[in-house]
């Protein structure tokens, strides 16, 4: 999808393809119909960023000392990396639109697909084509109310929170200072709640644009005309409310307030503009001086805004929400008008340059709406693919006695399975190693003599039709897993594959019909990090969460030798596709769910990896593969965050937690245990038992699916949605 997005360090604008959001549960995924510039607060961002950086200090001294702060803490060094990080990235623009509700997150029930609704946050109602927005940053738009005007909605919300700081009553009189978007807005707002409203702006356009909207009177507010306006209508005593709507540097907006209010009146400051408060006046008056902290009750609080968790509405009656249902409701009664508002209306696509013209002074607005394609959907549609994630109904396999010893047979016996799986299984009590299988005479021969095999043989078939062997081990080349697999399960055979169990979709499903054929469902892929002692250890250390999680893996793969049938893509698949799945199984078992999307992007020249998956609950799980990394660097690193805490693993070497308390592990010896050994014994003890394997099949073919995804993604470019088929 599109969205805007500056980079605050250059300034530079740009309409950007970004990953499609995923829909997590109390949100709705919301496709933008129409979003809103507020030419005050966003032009503002935007000519911060175009400032040198001397500039951006000046203008920013909050930000300046909270570098000085990190100086004194963190070093000169790292402070600046840190800074100069921050700067040169893009920031996203907008927080104000109206669009159609796409998806429906769990736990929403308020909404459905193709509702029409106002989306608010700086954080989830962006300059974008798709945008995620929690429950209570959204709100229902009333029927016959034209999407361009709900598109009003955040800006509503701020200039009525504003007004309900004043707490205006009937027949009074109010100053608005500065007749912007949100100015224009105060004003409609005080005349719809029986206020007489004098205006004070510059701009005569906008003093007689208010004027039309309902002010008694409007004018420069360095001119005697707002003064006598102001006499006139109080006797004399001053407005009853100020409330400030202006921005910029001047100090003349509190100065004209404390001059124009009665003694005792109220001053509500709900823009961003100077505010040095001459004491004498303030004092002399006993002025109320009032702040408007934005949408309403519930900003900047993450369990209202993100984790959906209303307030009492016999304590806070106008929440953020509420005032975003009230701005709505009034605008389709026709208490508000917003049209006469609109000064430009834009295309999406022709975003940078509008942008541009305003900051320029050649477009010259109040408010500015972006409109989006009227078939975006289409688009996204064709550039978002998507990959099922297939389902199989078999029917409970019957209990097993349990047997001793437990028979196998190895299919291939090639550098893995001899140096990673027969190793842990030779010497182990209550096995037999019945039969190795090879396609060349030679290689079956070297294993049986090394390891022990009863036999030794070039006949599949004769081994899958062997009644006394319990389980089969398919530890061939890639390409030939799926359908090795399927006939071992179409044998009876419990089946161990090592990883991918399929390169394609199509494989995939072949060898889930063998299980709904056979009703055998006794299949074990060979992610085998899950089971590492280590990792396992740590995870019960790190204990349970509450919150989404971040994880990060990072996987130093280096580069293969030349001749390696790892480079055989054509018939071998990719490298990710070989051995991706570790590293996909092993976040989804530490963030204990499956997949929803898979996004994946990659540099041109080499095969180096970046690939974002997310999950239901809004955790996020990001692998990093590559093979350009320095050989010496270890190969796998890995930090789960959530809920205040971190989780380490350093190479299978070394395990650390830091919460309340830190744990670290021991430095275990260069011989890594990645979890091959327990891996087998939990087969083994499923075969011997009939108990239920290890994984369960569900989770297997969701690894293989997102796995497969990751190609689809790099083809397309576009982030892989995960169908599961209901």
């Amino acid at each position: 999808m599109k969205q805007v997005v500056q980079n605050y360090k250059s300034g530079e604008l740009a309409v950007l393809d970004v990953p499609v959001p995923g829909c997590k549960p109390g949100g709705v995924l919301v496709r933008s119909a129409f979003s809103l510039i507020s030419t005050g607060t966003e032009l503002m961002k935007v000519s911060e960023a175009g400032m040198s950086m001397l500039g951006k200090a000046r203008s920013r001294p909050d930000q300046v000392a909270k570098v000085m702060q990190s100086v004194a803490t963190n070093g000169l060094p790292a402070t600046y990396r840190k800074v100069m990080g921050k700067l040169d990235s893009y920031t996203p623009l907008g927080y104000s639109l109206c669009g159609v509700v796409e998806q429906v997150g769990a736990g929403i029930d308020d909404v459905k697909v193709g509702d029409l609704v106002a989306c608010a946050g700086n954080e989830h109602a962006l300059h974008a084509e798709l945008n995620w927005v929690p429950k209570n940053l959204y709100a229902p738009v009333p029927d016959g109310l034209a999407p361009r005007h709900a598109a009003f909605g955040t800006v509503g919300s701020i200039a009525m929170q504003g007004v309900r700081q004043g707490e205006p009553q009937l027949g009074e009189v109010a100053l608005v200072i500065g007749l912007g978007l949100i100015g224009q807005l105060v004003v409609q707002l005080l005349v719809a709640s029986g206020v007489r409203v004098v205006g004070a702006d510059p701009d005569p356009v906008r003093c007689e644009l208010a004027e039309r909207l309902g002010a008694a009177a409007c004018g420069d507010p360095a001119s005697a005309a707002v003064e006598a306006a102001v006499a006139e209508l109080t006797d004399g005593h001053g407005v009853d409310q100020v409330y400030l709507a202006a921005g910029g540097g001047s100090n003349q907006p509190v100065e004209l307030a404390a001059r124009l209010c009665r003694d005792r009146g109220r001053v509500v400051d709900i823009g961003k503009c100077r505010l040095d408060l001459p004491w004498n006046a303030y004092y002399e008056k006993e002025l109320d001086v009032r702040f408007s902290r934005s949408y309403g009750p519930g900003r900047y609080d993450p369990e209202y805004e993100l984790e959906g968790r209303d307030y009492p509405i016999g304590y806070v009656r106008w929440t953020e929400r509420r005032n975003l249902a009230c701005f709505l409701d009034l605008v389709a009664r026709g208490g508000v008008d917003v049209e006469p508002l609109i000064s430009h209306v834009a295309d999406f696509d022709d975003a940078v340059e509008t942008y541009q013209s305003l900051k320029d002074g050649d477009l010259k607005a109040v408010a500015v709406l972006f409109r989006y394609p009227e078939h975006a959907g289409e688009a996204a549609e064709a550039a978002a693919p998507a990959v099922a994630v297939p389902t199989v109904n078999v029917k409970p396999s019957p209990a097993r006695a349990a047997k001793t010893p437990v028979r196998l047979a190895f299919v291939g016996a090639g550098n893995y399975a001899t140096s990673m799986l027969l190793p842990h299984l030779a010497q182990r009590e209550g096995v037999e190693l019945s039969t190795v299988v090879t396609t060349t005479a030679l290689s079956a021969a070297n294993a049986q003599r090394k390891f022990g095999f009863a036999e030794a043989t070039t006949d599949l078939d004769a081994v899958l039709g062997d009644k006394s062997i319990d389980a089969v081990f398919v530890v061939t080349r890639h390409s030939t897993h799926a359908e090795l697999t399927r006939k071992a399960l179409l044998a009876g055979k419990t089946v161990f594959v090592e990883k991918p169990l399929a390169l394609t979709e199509e494989e995939l499903a072949g060898v889930l019909a063998a299980v709904e054929e056979s009703g055998n469902d006794r299949l074990q892929v060979g992610f085998n990090r899950r089971f590492a002692p280590l990792l396992q250890e740590a995870r019960k250390r790190f204990g349970a969460r509450t919150g989404p999680a971040s994880l990060r893996y990072l996987v130093n793969a280096g580069r293969l030798q030349h001749g390696s049938w790892y480079l055989q893509q054509g018939t071998e698949g990719s490298r990710f596709a070989g051995e991706g799945g570790h590293f996909i199984d092993t976040a989804s078992w530490l963030l204990e769910a499956d997949p929803v999307s898979v996004y994946a992007v990659a540099p041109s020249g080499n095969e180096d990896l970046q690939v974002v998956l997310r999950y239901e609950d809004g955790s996020t799980a990001t692998i990093s593969y590559v093979t350009t990394g320095a050989p010496g660097f270890p190969k796998e690193t890995l930090d789960l965050v959530a809920d205040g805490k971190v989780l380490r693993l350093d190479d299978f070497v070394r395990a650390s937690v830091y919460g309340r308390k830190k744990w670290v592990s021991s430095r275990l010896p260069k011989a890594r245990d990645k979890g091959q050994n327990a891996e087998l014994a939990a087969f083994i003890k499923a075969v011997r038992t009939g108990g239920p394997m290890p994984v369960p099949l569900e989770s297997l073919v969701a690894t293989t699916a997102a796995t497969l995804a990751v190609q689809t993604g790099l083809a397309g470019g576009a982030p892989v949605t995960l169908e599961r088929a209901r």
